[in-house]
This record gives structure tokens, sequence and C-alpha cells, in this order.
């Protein structure tokens, strides 16, 4: 297995392609790393078969990154993305509202590059979806009732959301979640002075779902984010919340309900490739009218 620390490349099989940088959050459970690889790895697989999709058929490029420096990653700094155009940050155990000094690193990672670097394109899963909108004000806390939200999850979208996935039947698409912390309100002018007031009618939430309001926020050219898990399949949720019953933060007496819903619905296919074509169109420029 290569050293957390090294930045690893899969090039893209392709002459049209996106670039990515995915920062990998945390480490996979053993059994889905020697299955599907890192997270880096799976997002890989998953933005691939997205591209193979795309019309005409786009390649990616994925440069990968740990940044958990307690478990020997490094955060990278703003000198480094002098080629980067397009960053994924990956879900984790860790809190988005955390003060772990890599947590810290990170954000301000993100605050630097979002006011220098208006031509990166920021997306991020569940933590990486978090973590983006504290960067920009908005506030992480538990979900209502620190209620989790567990495996196959309909989310109701808005009409921007339909736009970007496409208008998919009854307006709903599918997603795993793994999350006991979402985001209150997305951001805006009001939390941060990274987003002018003229532009708050630019920042749209793309969906909702029973728990969690802000399933994911959209500014166009800039942020695409996603509570939910795309790149997740059974084995992935079985396994993730197996350690979350390991690690306390599932309690199998309080969240029987959602762990009994959970071990039925992760069996069920979700929208993962549809989300996956869409950020990537969103990486690519081709919905920048939306």
């Amino acid at each position: 297995m290569s050293s957390p620390n090294e930045t690893r490349t899969k090039p893209a099989i392709a002459d049209d392609y996106v670039r990515m940088l995915v920062l990998e959050t945390d480490e996979q459970h053993p059994d889905d790393h020697r299955e599907r690889g890192s997270f880096g790895d799976v997002f890989d697989s998953l933005f691939k078969k997205a591209g193979q999709g795309h019309d005409p058929p786009l390649g990616v490029e994925t440069v990968m990154r740990f940044v958990v420096e307690e478990k020997g990653g490094s955060v990278p700094t703003s000198e480094e993305m002098e080629n980067v155009h397009a960053i994924l940050i990956t879900g984790s155990m860790y809190d988005a509202h955390g003060d772990e000094p890599w947590i810290l690193k990170l954000v301000e990672l993100i605050q630097v590059l979002w006011q220098k670097r208006p031509d990166i394109r920021f997306s991020g899963v569940c933590f990486g979806h978090q973590i983006l909108c504290r960067a920009l004000g908005a506030k992480i806390d538990s979900t209502p009732d620190s209620k989790w939200e567990l495996a196959h999850t309909p989310i109701q979208l808005t009409p921007i959301g339909a736009r970007l996935f496409n208008n998919p039947k009854g307006g709903v698409i599918h997603l795993h979640q793994m999350h006991q912390d979402h985001v209150v309100h997305p951001p805006s002018s009001s939390t941060t002075h990274l987003l002018p007031e003229q532009h708050d009618r630019d920042i749209h939430v793309w969906g909702a779902s029973q728990t969690t309001e802000v399933q994911g926020v959209y500014i166009r050219g800039r942020l695409f984010t996603t509570q939910g898990h795309l790149g997740f399949d059974k084995d992935m949720v079985h396994r993730q919340i197996e350690m979350r019953l390991e690690a306390g933060s599932i309690d199998r007496e309080k969240d029987q309900e959602q762990l009994k819903s959970a071990q039925r619905t992760a069996e069920w296919e979700h929208d993962g490739v549809v989300v996956a074509g869409a950020i990537l169109r969103f990486f690519h420029g081709d919905d920048d009218e939306i």
C-alpha cells in the first residue's frame, strides 16, 4: 500500500478529460480498502464510469492526497495548487466542526483558495460538503434530536437541483447517507466576506431530505456539494455502520430504528453515478448556464 503522505495519480485515457484533486479525509474500512482501494480510488472509478456516460465520453485524471496529519497525511499548501482546477473533499468519521489542527488547516486552505483562485471549482461529500460550507461561514451542528441519517435516502430536488440532475422522474434522487451532523443553513454574504451580497441570489440548495434540509449547495462555477455518499455501495454502508458502532458514535439502543432501516435499504441501488455525472459536468463547465 502507498505511503499515506504520498500523492498518487490515476491518469485519464481520453483526449478530453477533467483533472481532479481528491483530498482524502479518512481511511477506508480494511475490507473496503482491499476490495476497492482508498476513498480516492473509489471516486476515480465512479467518475470514470460517469465520464463514459458523458456525451461525448469524458476522461478523468484523479490526483489523490491523504490529509489527516495525525495519521501520516499532510494538508497541501496553496502553493502546491498551481495546476489544480477541480477539488473534491471526501467523507470522514471526523467532525467537520472539529478543531483538530489538520481540520483548521484545511478550512484555511479552502478560504485562501476561494479568495485567490477563482478558477478552482470545489466539491465535497458529507464531511467534505460540511467543511466547505464551514469555510464559507455556515454553521455545522447535530441534526434535530441528533438523529442519524443512514443508507438509502430519498432527496427532493429544488428547481435548480432538477436541472443539475437532468430532471429525474418525480423530482427525486436517492443517495446513501452516513451522518449525524448537518449544515444548518447554506453559506451567504451574512456568514462570510468571501461571498459578496450581490451573489446571494446565486447560492442554491439543490435538495432536501426529511432529516436534512441542506443536502447540497450549488454556486455556479465555484461549488457543488453533497451530503450523501455517491461512492457508497451496500458493503461500504454496512462496514461504515460497523465502524461507527465500534467507535460508539451510533448507539444500538437509541438508534435502533435507523439501524433497522439501514440494514434493509443498504441493499437498494442509489443514484451515485447520476450525482457523479452532475459533478463531472460542473468540473468540466458544461452546466455554467444553470
